[in-house]
């Protein structure tokens, strides 16, 4: 099954699974978005259209992330004027797991979405929270040490001034 969803003034054919980025909607990584504006339902037997949007339907998908496009560069020249001005713009995007398609005014289930990776709890499986403050302890020490062992160079004295010279008298 796939749908047509409109969302920030652009079209989208999507189904389950589908990771598709659009403009910036609001919500965090791992939360839960619903996009009510389903333009057209197909897949299963003849296609459903809706007038603009079919009734009770409804495309939920999960928040992977939030983003920036790449830069883009607007450059505007008027030749012979010497008129030059020179833009980036980076567009803020959302990238989207598609979890359900929905009809009949249901509502997305939590049971259907995936959970986010955990990038920090895998990291710190292997690792003993003791040992590595041991470790940091031990680091710092050497660290202090070695400021307290550098000496500052003496302080240069300024160089003595020479007496001005005395300039000619003019002749007269």
């Amino acid at each position: 099954m796939y749908a047509v969803i409109r969302t920030g003034g652009k079209q989208y054919r999507v189904a389950t699974d589908d990771v598709i980025e659009v403009e910036k909607v609001a919500g965090d990584a791992g939360e839960i978005i619903q996009f009510s504006e389903v333009l057209m339902l197909g897949g299963d037997g003849a296609p459903q259209f809706g007038v603009p949007t079919v009734s009770g339907a409804s495309v939920a998908g999960q928040v992977i992330e939030q983003k920036r496009a790449d830069k883009i560069i607007v450059f505007k020249k008027k030749r012979r004027k010497n008129y030059r001005r020179k833009k980036g713009h980076r567009q803020h995007l959302t990238a989207v797991r598609i979890t359900e398609i929905l009809t009949g005014g249901k509502k997305p289930s939590k049971a259907a979405t995936k959970p986010a990776p955990a990038k920090k709890e895998a990291k710190t499986e292997g690792k003993k929270p003791e040992a590595k403050k041991a470790d940091t302890k031990a680091e710092a020490k050497p660290a202090a040490t070695a400021k307290a062992e550098t000496k500052k160079a003496p302080a240069k004295k300024p160089a003595a001034k020479k007496p001005a010279a005395k300039k000619p008298a003019a002749k007269k």
